[in-house]
């Protein structure tokens, strides 16, 4: 760009830089992310200070610099200031913005995230004081709806293997279904069981024709070529966790609108639920989420008003 512009963004993370300035990450609504310099932001009476906060939108007038751009003027347009006053939900806002900040393009409209970011953050803004355990629950759905924008939602209705529907079976209270991060979704733990079968049996059978193999038959290697036979052995998947039948429901009801409603006492199901989703991120996106710990440790302190 060559000239001054203008665009609408949600500051995702800032950086202070030089005595005074700051450089602002911020999701826009028509170039994607930027990163830009606010100039002055740090000192007591600048005109930009509040308005560069994390999860406060602006109207922004931009110069383009250089090396980064530089943010001239400000007019905030919303503020989520709920956030800020709850340990829980601004941890869980944190979270979603890492996960923003992964998928995010530069110098493309990002209108869909954009949006589906701010409806993620109303929605823990206005979560009750009293509803401690819906802010992971929320956080939950954000997650999830966030990568089904990325296009990497993992597949919690069909098995992995045998690619048949999988329905939690009450009747049997230990039953369980495998999730593998590698396969991107949900696993029959009997499948996987029986293919492990198989694959052990293929190798002891292989492990066989090897060692008839190497008995060495009177001037066989002179009068016949030898041949080698190639075995194509299906790999097994690796089961990264177990979930029960509770949390299954949990995770297929993610892509609604609505938060599925669950007993108060289940509501440590949603942590195993956050847990495998976090690892799923994170081996996608090839890097920690930061915020996570905060969460950890929020939870842990409140488990008591959890469960």
């Amino acid at each position: 760009m060559s000239k001054t512009y203008k665009a609408i963004g949600i500051n995702l993370k800032t950086q202070a830089i030089g005595e005074s300035d700051k450089i602002v990450t911020i999701l826009t609504h028509e170039f994607g992310l930027i990163r830009a310099i606010a100039p002055g932001t740090r000192k007591q009476n600048s005109s930009l200070g509040g308005r560069m906060g994390i999860f406060v939108i602006n109207e922004l007038l931009i110069s383009p610099g250089r090396n980064l751009d530089r943010i001239t003027q400000a007019e905030t347009i919303k503020t989520y200031s709920g956030l800020s006053k709850d340990l829980g939900k601004l941890a869980a806002s944190q979270y979603l913005a890492e996960i923003v900040l992964c998928q995010a393009l530069s110098e493309q409209p990002q209108i869909e995230l954009y949006e589906l970011f701010n409806e993620h953050l109303q929605r823990l803004e206005s979560i009750p004081k009293t509803e401690i355990k819906a802010v992971i629950a929320h956080l939950v759905q954000g997650v999830f709806h966030l990568l089904g924008l990325a296009g990497l939602t993992p597949q919690v209705e069909f098995c992995g293997l045998t690619q048949r529907l999988l329905t939690p079976d009450w009747t049997n209270p230990h039953w369980q279904v495998g999730f593998s991060i590698p396969t991107g979704g949900i696993i029959c733990l009997d499948a996987w069981k029986s293919l492990r079968k198989k694959i052990e049996q293929e190798k002891w059978e292989n492990g066989e024709t090897e060692a008839r193999k190497n008995i060495n038959f009177p001037d066989s290697s002179t009068s016949n070529p030898s041949y080698e036979t190639v075995f194509h052995q299906q790999e097994l998947p690796i089961i990264s966790r177990r979930l029960n039948g509770k949390e299954l429901l949990m995770l297929q009801h993610l892509s609604e609108t609505e938060i599925i409603q669950i007993d108060s006492a289940d509501y440590s199901g949603w942590l195993s639920v956050e847990q495998i989703l976090r690892q799923y991120v994170q081996y996608h996106f090839g890097q920690p989420i930061r915020s996570a710990t905060l969460i950890d440790s929020y939870f842990a302190a409140n488990h008591d008003a959890i469960v």
